[in-house]
């Protein structure tokens, strides 16, 4: 099969010590992603939780931090209900650049999703444009 991996790459005016708090700080995460349970901490779990009508509060998706080094690299697995137990990973890299943070997001592993694989991860790659560029306006 086929690996399919998203890719996407944003230029961010903020230096990435900036940048770095909008992935793992769980109130900042809500700026631009959803409302994070508590912030990340290597090896321990995160989740990020709904604001849907009559559903506020609960975990929409979750996973395992497996690796923190700030604020250059983050790694952790994601899934949600809709990937029925699939875990994918998500590899965040900022890099600093004059004006600002190159950020790079690998988002892997939908070739697992037994279902419509595709599917999944196109959904998934505009979702993560929609998020993205709410990132960029609250990072500024």
């Amino acid at each position: 099969m086929t690996t399919l991996n998203i890719v996407k790459t944003v230029y961010l005016k903020a230096p990435p010590s900036h940048v770095w708090k909008f992935l793992t700080q769980a109130d900042k995460l809500a700026l631009w992603f959803h409302q994070g349970e508590s912030d990340l901490q290597e090896g321990g779990d995160w989740a990020l939780l709904t604001n849907s009508l009559g559903k506020e509060g609960e975990r929409m998706c979750w996973g395992k931090v497996v690796e923190m080094k700030s604020p250059e690299k983050l790694v952790h697995t994601f899934t949600h209900p809709y990937l029925n137990e699939v875990e994918t990973v998500c590899t965040w890299t900022l890099e600093e650049v004059r004006g600002g943070t190159v950020l790079t997001l690998v988002h892997e592993g939908w070739e697992k999703v037994e279902d419509n694989a595709f599917a999944m991860g196109a959904d998934h790659d505009i979702g993560w444009d929609e998020h993205f560029g709410r990132l960029r306006r609250v990072t500024s």
